[in-house]
Formats: C-alpha cells, sequence, structure tokens
C-alpha cells in the first residue's frame, strides 16, 4: 500500500539535489542507501534524471538476492531508512557478515578497469563530460561522489 504523504516527507527531490553516495551503507549493504533515495524520487516522480533500475542497484539486488519490484513496494509504504535497512536484513539472502564486509570492501575500491567492458565505454565518454577535469577518477564510486560534489 503506498503512502505518498510519509513518502514525500523522506524523499529526496532529485531534480534539486543528489542521492546518498553510493559508499553509504544501509542494511549492512553499500549502495542501497543511494538505492532508497532512488527509489522515493521515482516512485513520486522527482527523480530527475535519476533512474532507479540501472546497473548499480542490480548489483546490490542480485547479490542480496532481493526482489526489486518487493522492494520497491515496501518503500512506498513509507517505510524509513531504519525499517527499510531491517527489511533488507531480513529479506537479503543469509550469508556470514564476512562475505558482505568483502562484498562491500570490493565495490568501494573496484576500479573502472574492473567494470565490465560495456561500462568502460560508457564511462569513457561520461567522464570527460561530467567530471571536472582536474579530478582525476580512481575508483567507480568516485565517479559518483566527484559528479555530485562529494569529494
Amino acid at each position: 500500500m503506498e503512502n505518498e504523504e510519509k513518502l514525500q516527507l523522506l524523499a529526496k527531490d532529485l531534480t534539486k539535489g543528489f542521492p546518498r553516495s553510493p559508499r553509504e551503507t544501509l542494511g549492512g549493504y553499500v549502495i542501497a542507501a543511494r538505492m532508497l533515495d532512488k527509489c522515493r524520487a521515482v516512485i513520486l516522480g522527482m527523480n530527475g534524471d535519476y533512474h532507479f533500475a540501472c546497473p548499480l542497484y542490480n548489483r546490490v539486488l542480485s547479490s542480496t538476492e532481493i526482489d526489486p519490484i518487493a522492494f520497491r513496494e515496501f518503500v512506498a509504504t513509507g517505510a524509513d531508512d531504519a525499517a527499510v535497512a531491517e527489511w533488507i536484513a531480513k529479506n537479503a539472502k543469509e550469508r556470514p557478515q564476512i562475505e558482505v564486509i568483502r562484498w562491500n570492501n570490493q565495490l568501494r575500491e573496484l576500479k573502472i578497469s574492473e567494470l565490465p567492458d560495456a561500462a568502460q565505454e560508457f564511462l569513457e565518454g561520461y567522464i570527460p563530460q561530467f567530471i571536472p577535469k582536474n579530478r582525476p577518477v580512481y575508483r567507480w564510486f568516485d565517479v559518483y561522489d566527484l559528479e555530485e560534489q562529494r569529494i
């Protein structure tokens, strides 16, 4: 059941600002907080150029084996960050904590050269267009944080 009033209070208007860094965790997973920001914005039509269904989120969804439709439906109830974190923990594939830590660290440290070819080709044009020329990109997450002026 969608609760637009609660969502309005929680959602970031991504036509005026940025979602959280992919480095931030929610429910124990990097990317999840950013995914939540985009999901709320998409539901309310405040997503601007941001999309919920993208390769970045597919990584967390496939790793956790969380159904994106179920995630979106839960977010639409107006659940706050703590409730979403609890839902992720409850619905994610059960695995030892060290596996989640390793997965998070691998993504935090992932170099562009380690991405699939299609992503590398896309970023080859994207980086010079959207990242300030004097800011080197060392890791995949740097692209988001540099473009959105967090680093």
